[in-house]
């Protein structure tokens, strides 16, 4: 399942600011934006498919100045937080643009695939 998180539940992630360990997939998208419409149901599939890792959206339109804030341009993109120990600061990974995007997804599944392999 995949859960949108507000601003408030995000910032708590990105700080670690968790009771448990956990390794965290956030897709950041935008209502305008045709590659996060077509790669939503792929995203879904993927949270099915994984019982250990939490899957969740952020929507930019709802906070603009969150990809100034965390260092990243653009959407679809997807972050991988790993917080080990509740109250420490996790570890961020963000998955890297394509070479070749694809033309409705921008990425491919099996690239997010790998990313979340070498991540959790």
């Amino acid at each position: 399942m995949v859960e949108r998180l507000s601003l408030f539940a995000l910032k708590k992630i990105i700080a670690g600011q968790t009771t448990q360990p956990a390794t965290c997939i956030i897709k950041f998208y935008s209502n305008s934006c045709d590659y996060c419409h077509n790669l939503h149901e792929y995203y879904k599939d993927l949270a099915l498919s994984y019982d250990d890792i939490n899957f969740y959206a952020f929507n930019v339109d709802d906070h603009p100045s969150i990809e100034q804030e965390l260092r990243f341009n653009g959407v679809p993109t997807i972050f991988a937080v790993r917080i080990q120990k509740p109250h420490k600061k996790p570890k961020i990974r963000i998955l890297e643009d394509p070479e070749r995007p694809n033309k409705h997804t921008w990425y491919y599944i099996n690239g997010i695939k790998s990313f979340i392999e070498k991540e959790k």
